[in-house]
């Protein structure tokens, strides 16, 4: 399967990048294509400018400030999303990804009627894999699980229901620890090994 792989950290060495490389290593292991494209490493701007909002709706035309983007995006089978919650939501950089790559046209399409409908019907299965600092109670029952939402519904309209959807999360990371790391990454490489 062709998996297009998004990574959202900075820090080259950090938690989130161990994810990063265990969800790369598993999926080439378990034979599938995978195009890594790491925002941060590729200098992604997540900023929809004025220009691009003005030409928002036209297609193909809007598709040109990220062409290379949308062709990735297009090729893929899967898609996995490797990233941290910050402040309950999505790291700005991927936020910005959203509003500038699934664009009318790539992930949607407006009918007449003015209502979206999924054109990324091609996708079969969508992972978010993440950490929260905070604790799965605080981030579901208190804050509403943004991110995993986010993920999770989105992706259902975007594919018609098509993919399968997963989601890995560590929770409660201030508070973990060498094994529970481990412990997780370890998960995430089992998952990505049984991907189909």
């Amino acid at each position: 399967m062709k998996v297009l792989l998004v990574s959202a950290h900075p820090v080259e060495d950090s938690y989130n990048a161990a994810l990063r490389a265990a969800a790369l290593a598993a999926l080439t292991r378990a034979g599938h294509t995978v195009d890594l494209l790491d925002l941060y490493a590729e200098g992604f701007d997540p900023v929809l400018g004025r220009a691009e909002r003005l030409g928002y709706h036209e297609i193909p035309a809007n598709r040109a400030p990220v062409e290379g983007y949308v062709a990735r995006l297009m090729a893929a089978e899967a898609l996995v999303f490797v990233f941290p919650v910050w402040c309950y939501g999505l790291p700005a950089i991927l936020k910005g990804f959203f509003d500038r790559v699934f664009l009318p046209g790539v992930s949607f399409t407006l009918g007449a009627d003015g209502i979206a409908r999924p054109a990324l019907t091609h996708i079969k299965r969508v992972v978010g894999i993440t950490s929260y600092g905070r604790p799965w109670w605080v981030a579901t029952f208190l804050m509403g699980n943004p991110p995993k939402r986010q993920i999770m519904s989105y992706f259902r309209l975007l594919t018609a229901g098509r993919a399968r959807r997963d989601w890995l999360a560590h929770y409660d990371m201030n508070r973990s620890t060498p094994a529970s790391r481990a412990a997780f990454l370890a998960r995430v490489e089992r998952a990505m090994e049984r991907f189909a």
